[in-house]
């Protein structure tokens, strides 16, 4: 499974630059409801993550602040708590889980370093929920065994001794017919999301 797979574009979200300040940041966030965001520079590039923890513990800092004010500081001035980790195209889908289940999104960049997109936690989550839902419906759906009085494959024409219930099969040497069930097939839960596509 390709990462691609679960890209949000860079144009479908919302992220700041760093040299904005914090009156353009709290102006662009104020009608997305997004609890980090992406900060890039200006040649594109993912430099890290803005939360709103940070706006947060920035302010508290900046006493009798307005919004005037906040015209002259910059949001690079604001400290990270954590930057959530890149990754890019190639990365694994193991790797990609591994940093998903530390953040609620995963920056992608490619082999240059250039913000493309991000992988939300949710839509990992969800593909693996779906496969799995599909994987247990399968198995769910195959039977046991044959109804009884089925016959097995290349079966059910010819005389009744020629016919061989579903699951036996006869001895190779012709003679005494074995009674000997043939092994049911095992039900395999995936382990890991994303080894096969959908």
């Amino acid at each position: 499974m390709n990462i691609l797979f679960f890209l949000s574009p860079k144009q479908d979200l919302m992220y700041v630059y760093d040299d904005f300040t914090l009156r353009q940041t709290l102006e662009k966030w104020e009608n997305n409801r997004y609890a980090s965001i992406p900060v890039l520079n200006r040649k594109g590039e993912y430099v890290g993550t803005l939360t709103e923890g940070d706006i947060l513990w920035g302010l508290k800092q900046q006493h009798g602040l307005d919004i005037e004010a906040a015209e002259d500081v910059p949001i690079s001035s604001f400290a990270h708590k954590r930057d959530y980790k890149a990754v890019t195209v190639t990365t694994s889908m193991d790797q990609l889980i591994e940093a998903a289940m530390n953040q609620n999104f995963v920056p992608v960049v490619d082999d240059r370093g250039i913000f493309i997109g991000i992988v939300r936690r949710q839509a990992i989550i969800r593909y693996c929920y779906d496969k799995a839902r599909a994987e247990a419906r399968k198995a769910q759906s195959a039977p046991d065994a044959c109804p009884k009085g089925s016959l097995a494959a290349g079966g059910g024409t010819g005389s009744p001794s020629q016919s061989k219930p579903c699951g036996f099969a006869s001895s190779p040497e012709g003679g005494a017919k074995t009674s000997q069930r043939a092994a049911a097939p095992l039900y395999n839960p995936p382990v890991a999301c994303g080894d096969s596509p959908r």
